[in-house]
């Protein structure tokens, strides 16, 4: 008996030992198994690694997977060229066509963006290929300034796309004789000097830019000024074009609202690749954490935004269309249906800069009373803004800076970001850098210059134009840019679809509503 136990329990232990060996085994060769079969997918280009995907070191963007890959031809490799890009690992973006962004005229829709503008090429640059990654096909800059000098026209003519009209006494004569600088419904702005004048030139630009954008086939019309980005959020991909494809067709204008950058340093150099933080339009937040938070979020300001919070807009090109000052479009044979947008907005970057300050007061020769600012500046704190930069030191301007402008108080900060009053927007951020990183906007400066002037060069040529240029903006004596108010619609990814109203007169810049408009309109509600 006692031997028949031993070898029962022999027979027991080696049969467990063969299970455990068996069972390590597959343990063992399972997961090599597994990782041969991935390998193998992934180099047969079956299976898309999502770690991979989205490190920081791949650059590709949402939705991006189906488009082609740039092919680069051997012939195109001589050594007397420019890599476009700098370096062999070409970043993809929507519509990537090389570093020209050239996009074929096959795609739909067009889009078109037209803007005045006397900026230069650390401000234009990064302003036009960001927004050639998101869609946009045309660009039409009416120039002056910087803008129009030699060394920056130079570089921007050479990109595919991009249409320069500058600011001669032609141009102004033949203006002059417009339909709109005829009628009376923009009559309100003229004779006025800056902000007034702007706002006048910037409407008899984008009645032109109708003309140029229906010439070349664009199927919508966007007026942004070179500080501001359009953020297209809600769509699968990070597209403007997936933007408005997706509006209906009965959509005549597509309004965004605007976010304004709230910066946290008084330092910034290049404001879209260093602000990330914005205050949210108040179209895209309940009205009691808008109102709850007002105070809060102004900072003794006199508004909650420092400049205009009705948004700009898009157009869909067609027949009658024309301007409505520079925030919205009109047309003169019907009401245009319209549309505001739930998540897509303007970034505007106001103040982002220190310099901000100085560079608005050296364009305008406005006293710097209290009066007198009025004549100059539709909204208030542009006015305060101007009479500071007038009359107090570099140090009593740089305080004021950062005490009105600049975010400093992390816990406030925090507060409003949890309340939803300040968001964090990095893809423009992103973007911007991976193309400079990329090399695209020196490739295009080398592009551009000729042989005898080096790359330092230029660069150094630009800067002393930029240090040494006038600011003045030229010559009908009555206009300049500005910008413009519609009607408080609102609804879902549209906000609202409605039709709008006629507007006998253009609307001036307007700022969102303050408390007096929910004293008002609890009021209202009460008697209701």
């Amino acid at each position: 008996m006692a031997g028949h136990h031993s070898s029962s329990s022999s027979s027991a232990s080696s049969s467990f030992q063969t299970f455990a060996s068996r069972l390590l085994l597959l343990l063992t060769v399972l997961p090599l198994t597994l990782a041969v079969f991935a390998f193998v997918l992934q180099w047969r280009g079956g299976l898309n690694d999502p770690v991979t995907r989205w490190s920081p070191n791949h650059h590709e963007f949402p939705g991006m997977g189906s488009l082609p890959r740039p092919v680069v031809h051997a012939s195109s490799r001589s050594s007397d060229c420019v890599d476009p890009l700098g370096q062999s690992r070409s970043p993809s973006f929507p519509y990537y066509r090389d570093w020209k962004f050239d996009y074929a005229s096959d795609l739909r829709p067009q889009i078109c963006i037209q803007t005045s503008t006397s900026a230069g090429l650390e401000q234009t640059l990064p302003w036009i290929f960001y927004h050639k990654v998101i869609g946009v096909s045309n660009f039409l800059l009416f120039v002056e300034g910087q803008a129009a000098s030699p060394n920056v026209t130079k570089v921007l003519e050479t990109i595919p796309g991009v249409k320069l009209i500058h600011r001669t006494r032609e141009l102004e004569e033949q203006q002059a004789k417009s339909r709109i600088w005829n009628e009376t419904w923009l009559s309100s702005f003229f004779y006025k000097p800056c902000n007034y004048e702007l706002f006048v030139k910037q409407s008899l630009n984008m009645e032109m830019a109708i003309v140029m954008a229906r010439e070349a086939g664009m199927d919508w019309i966007i007026h942004l000024d070179t500080d501001e980005l359009i953020y297209p959020a809600g769509t699968r991909e990070y597209s403007l074009r997936q933007l408005l494809s997706d509006v209906p067709g009965d959509a005549d204008m597509v309004i965004f609202p605007n976010y304004e950058s709230s910066v946290e340093r008084d330092d910034i150099k290049e404001p879209f690749s260093e602000v990330s933080m914005f205050k949210k339009n108040y179209d895209h937040l309940p009205k009691d954490v808008y109102f709850g938070n007002y105070r809060e979020a102004t900072r003794g300001n006199p508004n909650y935004y420092l400049t205009y919070g009705n948004g700009k807009s898009a157009a869909r090109i067609q027949d009658h269309l024309r301007p409505n000052g520079a925030h919205r479009w009109h047309n003169y044979m019907k009401t245009p249906n319209e549309i505001k947008l739930e998540e897509a907005a303007i970034l505007h970057y106001t103040y982002p800069k220190f310099s901000d300050l100085t560079s608005r007061r050296d364009r305008c020769g406005c006293k710097p009373t209290k009066e007198d600012v009025k004549r100059c500046f539709m909204l208030e704190f542009d006015r305060v803004a101007f009479i500071i930069a007038s009359t107090a030191t570099q140090d009593e301007m740089l305080s004021w800076y950062r005490e009105r402008i600049v975010w400093t108080d992390k816990a406030l900060n925090l507060k409003l970001l949890r309340k939803g009053i300040l968001t964090r927007i990095y893809a423009p951020m992103i973007i911007i850098q991976g193309l400079r990183e990329s090399g695209v906007f020196s490739s295009v400066i080398a592009s551009a210059v000729k042989v005898t002037l080096s790359k330092d060069q230029f660069l150094l040529s630009v800067e002393s134009s930029n240090s040494s240029r006038e600011t003045t903006y030229g010559a009908i004596t009555s206009r300049k840019i500005g910008k413009t108010f519609d009607s408080q619609a609102t609804a879902r990814k549209f906000l609202e679809f409605r039709a709008n109203t006629s507007h006998p007169l253009a609307v001036a810049p307007l700022s969102p509503p303050g408390l007096d408009d929910f004293s008002f309109e609890t009021q209202m509600f009460s008697k209701s």
